[in-house]
C-alpha cells in the first residue's frame, strides 16, 4: 500500500495556509466583509514570506478566441493552491463549483474554501480529478 502523504498533495503548506485564516479570524472575528479577510490574508502571507497571487485573473479560450468573461481566483498560494475566501452562513455548491472552476482554470491540484462568517473557521479542501 503506499503511503498516504502521497494523496495529500503540499500538506504543511495546506495547513499552513488554514492556519492563518483561523489565525486571522481568531483576530477579527466573524461577521465582516470578505474583503477584510482577504486584506488581513494578505498580511499574513506577507509577514510568513509566503509566495501567492491575489486576484488572479483567469481568461477561457474558444476556438482561438479569448471569451470576454473573466474569473478572479481570490489568492494562489504557493503557486498552484486556490484558496477562496467567504463570509457567508454556509459553504454552498455554488461556492464548492466556484473554485472547482478557478481549480480547472489554474490547472491546480488542490483548493481551500475558508469560510469567516461564523463563531468558528470552517474551511473544505478540495481536490482536481
Amino acid at each position: 500500500m503506499a503511503d498516504t502523504n502521497e494523496y495529500y498533495y503540499k500538506k504543511d503548506e495546506n495547513y499552513q495556509i488554514v492556519g492563518l485564516c483561523m489565525e486571522v479570524h481568531r483576530l477579527l472575528g466573524p461577521g465582516l466583509l470578505e474583503i477584510v479577510y482577504k486584506d488581513a490574508l494578505e498580511i499574513e502571507f506577507k509577514n510568513h514570506q509566503i509566495p501567492y497571487q491575489r486576484e488572479k485573473e483567469f481568461s477561457i479560450e474558444y476556438k482561438g478566441i479569448i471569451l470576454p468573461h473573466k474569473f478572479y481566483a481570490d489568492f494562489i498560494v504557493y503557486e498552484d493552491i486556490i484558496l477562496e475566501v467567504k463570509s457567508v452562513k454556509e459553504i454552498s455548491n455554488d461556492h464548492l463549483a466556484q473554485t472547482l472552476n478557478y481549480m480547472k482554470l489554474a490547472d491546480t491540484p488542490v483548493g481551500i474554501i475558508a469560510n469567516f462568517q461564523n463563531k468558528s473557521l470552517t474551511h473544505k479542501r478540495l481536490i482536481n480529478s
